[in-house]
């Protein structure tokens, strides 16, 4: 049976995950983490997606991605392509990293965008890995409530819908979550 096809558009907004074959770790240390967000920055770089929001937990990896150029399959190809070798050469191993194709989930931005943020970055509290989203390092849920934003993520799109000042916005989004 053939695969279905992608939906990719112009404008796009996308929830995307990727988890590790057989549920294994896709990252092993902090600079795993590191080399991860790395590949990411230049991915951003190299096809110029918006990053909306993104949690790396040990086995899976989930983003929020806006795609002005129909490109998304390009650009996880680079980024996962670029993760399974960095893995494999770093750890002596050879194969998958992933469990199978990334999955990408098309979000209305309007009605979807703010539930799918608070998902993302209470991930690690549910998984029982911190007690706060803060506390987690390997999201983007502190570019939301702090002054000095990751450079990499927009925060704009999701702060944007609680206020016009970005520092209630701010206040809000993190009585949100």
């Amino acid at each position: 049976m053939a695969r279905p096809v992608r939906i990719e558009y112009e404008g796009a907004v996308y929830h995307v995950t990727a988890r590790g074959n057989e549920r294994s770790k896709i990252f092993f240390s902090g600079k795993d983490y590191a080399k991860f967000k790395k590949y990411l920055g230049e991915a951003k770089e190299k096809y110029g997606f918006l990053l909306n929001a993104y949690v790396l937990m040990t086995n899976h990896y989930h983003f929020i991605v806006e795609t002005p150029e129909k490109n998304l399959s390009r650009i996880m190809h680079y980024l996962n392509g670029s993760c399974t070798t960095y893995t494999n050469l770093k750890r002596k191993r050879s194969g998958h990293l992933f469990q199978g194709r990334y999955k990408a989930i098309v979000v209305d931005k309007e009605n979807y965008l703010l539930e799918l943020s608070r998902y993302l970055h209470l991930n690690p509290v549910r998984a029982k890995m911190v007690e706060k989203p803060e506390e987690y390092p390997y999201s983007s849920y502190t570019s939301f409530i702090s002054a000095s934003p990751e450079s990499m993520v927009n925060v704009g799109a999701v702060l944007g819908m609680f206020s016009k000042s970005e520092k209630q916005a701010r206040k809000l989004h993190q009585a949100f979550v």
